[in-house]
């Protein structure tokens, strides 16, 4: 089967990236506030809307259950009449199951919608375990009854509508988390979720739940309680920026030893990974439109850190740093303790020329979830170590762009093949490219 040229990506590195480019919304956001317009009969618009494969593929899953979607990618506007909500075909859906991961968080609101979900078998990076046990226990908590002897994929039935229950997640899961928040605004009476994730994005999907009335109050111990409602409405939002995208761009400004102006990034959401940045010895200055990220010339320091859920420093921001640490002075240590097989997009970058260990033990201040389980999860890096370029094959999203700042840093040529699962969280990324002056064709 021949090669399709438009999936592979020539990089001449060595060079610098200079210049402007924008961010729009959170990958992570936009397409959990799609799926929130389902719980509503009426119109929903929401803005910064980034122009990524995960979008469409939310608007084809919307569309296939009778909504009517219309995405400017131009104008970023995406608008969603969910006024006709009916169950799906199931062969229909089926077509869209490995594509993503959002299928199962339309099980609340069709629920409350059509009183049944069907939800098709579930794709998204391999990256580690990624169970949907904790939705389907949250799900059934709230009354749901789970069929998963279905062989394309797991019907759900609520008959009698789903009911106010005390949840408790052993493990923040930001899916979990959106998925009982997105079932429980509807249902009769209370629910209390404790242990729940508190990301800048589920914040954002809050405020969009409640600009359609619903009530929920979160409190310092990562328990929410909602208040179920007898109905909601439309919303308007405009989307926060997507601050694992302004962050990858701001390693790559670090690692090729350049200076970018990320328009759109914002200060609060991004506030961890600043103080990091910092610390290797990025310089960065804050505007009212953006970020200016940059390489100030000199050595960059060695460091250590944890990845952690919020207010940690984030698992996405991970990748594309090491790559930025592969060139700073010493020994750096990463312990990654959300995803325990996180570290497999290393090894193009020690055959690129990368000194960087693997270990099975918790090389962190606290012992992690991991621990004792024979996961690689935690990396040694040593620097600087000069890249060369070589052919590479994005393996998932992050580690995919990792692996195109390793080539725009390289000295030489690179061909990076599969650069489309690129495309599903990094919305143009080729124009930004051509807008950072990279030698890319």
């Amino acid at each position: 089967m021949a090669e399709d040229s438009e999936d592979v990506l020539h990089v001449v590195g060595g060079k610098p990236l200079n210049g402007t480019i924008k961010v729009r919304g959170a990958k992570n956001f936009v397409s959990k506030a799609m799926v929130a317009a389902l719980l509503a009969p009426g119109v929903s618009v929401l803005k910064n809307v980034p122009e990524i494969r995960d979008v469409h593929v939310v608007s084809d899953l919307l569309r296939l259950h009778g909504v009517n979607v219309d995405v400017n990618g131009d104008k970023g506007i995406v608008t969603i009449d969910a006024t006709n909500v009916q169950l799906a075909d199931v062969a229909d859906v089926d077509t869209l199951s490995g594509s993503s991961r959002i299928p199962i968080l339309f099980s609340g609101p069709l629920l409350h919608r059509l009183g049944e979900a069907f939800i098709p078998q579930l794709g998204g990076c391999n990256i580690g375990g990624r169970p949907i046990d904790f939705h389907l226990e949250t799900l059934r908590k709230l009354g749901a009854n789970v069929d998963k002897e279905h062989q394309d994929g797991i019907h759900i039935t609520a008959p009698n509508g789903l009911h106010g229950a005390k949840i408790h997640l052993p493990y923040p899961s930001v899916g979990a988390t959106e998925q009982t928040l997105l079932a429980a605004v509807l249902a009769e009476g209370r629910t209390e979720l404790s242990g729940a994730a508190i990301e800048p994005e589920i914040m954002d999907l809050v405020a969009v739940l409640q600009k359609m009335g619903a009530i929920i109050s979160v409190d310092v111990d990562r328990t929410f309680r909602v208040e179920g409602v007898k109905e909601l409405k439309g919303y308007t939002h405009t989307s926060l920026t997507d601050r694992i995208e302004a962050a990858s761009w701001a390693s790559a400004a670090l690692a090729t030893h350049g200076d970018i102006f990320v328009k759109g990034a914002t200060q609060p959401e991004m506030m961890t990974f600043l103080n990091v940045f910092r610390k290797i010895g990025g310089e960065f200055d804050i505007t009212d439109k953006g970020i200016r990220f940059w390489h100030p010339g000199g050595d960059l320091k060695s460091v250590a850190l944890e990845t952690d859920v919020h207010p940690g420093f984030m698992t996405d921001w991970q990748q594309p740093l090491v790559v930025a640490l592969t060139q700073a002075n010493g020994l750096s240590i990463v312990h990654e303790t959300v995803y325990e097989n996180r570290f497999g997009f290393t090894k193009p970058l020690v055959q690129m020329g990368a000194t960087i260990q693997l270990y099975r033990e918790c090389l962190g201040s606290l012992p992690c979830r991991f621990q004792q389980r024979n996961y690689k999860h935690s990396a040694v890096i040593f620097g600087p170590t000069p890249l060369e370029g070589r052919d590479i094959d994005v393996p998932d999203l992050r580690g995919g762009f990792s692996h195109l700042i390793a080539a725009l840093t390289a000295k030489g040529p690179s061909d990076v093949r599969g650069i489309s699962l690129i495309d599903r969280g990094y919305a143009d990324f080729r124009g930004k490219l051509t807008a950072l002056d990279a030698a890319i064709d």
